[in-house]
């Protein structure tokens, strides 16, 4: 699970999270049962049925404490992806980060205080299909794409101790 910042959830979670919560985003930000029913597995290991899982994970994405439940793939171990960035003009902002965000292979795109001030990452099954995503995004767009493919991949653990060990809340 990818969460927020320690110090959003400090403020936030210490009031308002249950046990079993505190539990699930501590114990679970890495190493999700690999088997056909994982929410089903984490539930029982933390003594819950799969529904209070799954309805607790979505609370704590709509709260803003978490950001995804999702696996986390090498770099081109499952398809391609690159980095892109556009230097957008201001006025055009809204509706060049609509295009973009409309292509199914763009997997996001953000706003950067910048020259680039659009970004995004491109993923598709090969480097020519990328290729083809960047070339149809500059068609449409009229603006150049600044294409910047990973050339050294680093891997960072991006899961930290969470600050309620020692004040959890009685409540589940």
């Amino acid at each position: 699970m990818a969460a927020t910042s320690p110090q959003t959830t400090a403020t936030v979670a210490t009031a308002t999270l249950s046990l079993f919560e505190q539990r699930l985003l501590d114990e679970y930000q890495r190493d999700l049962p690999l088997s056909p029913a994982p929410f089903a597995e984490i539930g029982r290991q933390l003594g819950v049925g799969e529904d209070d899982v799954l309805a607790a994970l979505n609370r704590l994405q709509k709260a803003g404490l978490i950001a995804r439940v999702g696996a986390t793939v090498r770099p081109h171990q499952a398809g391609y992806s690159t980095l892109a960035a556009m230097a957008v003009p201001p006025e055009r902002l809204d509706e060049v980060a609509a295009l973009v965000g409309g292509f199914a292979e763009v997997n996001h795109n953000y706003e950067r205080e910048h020259r680039f001030n659009l970004w995004f990452v491109v993923v598709a099954a090969d480097r020519a299909e990328v290729d083809a995503v960047v070339r149809a995004i500059e068609a449409r767009s009229g603006l150049v794409v600044l294409d910047l493919p990973l050339i050294e991949s680093f891997r960072l653990d991006l899961g930290f101790s969470l600050p309620w060990h020692s004040s959890r809340s009685t409540s589940d």
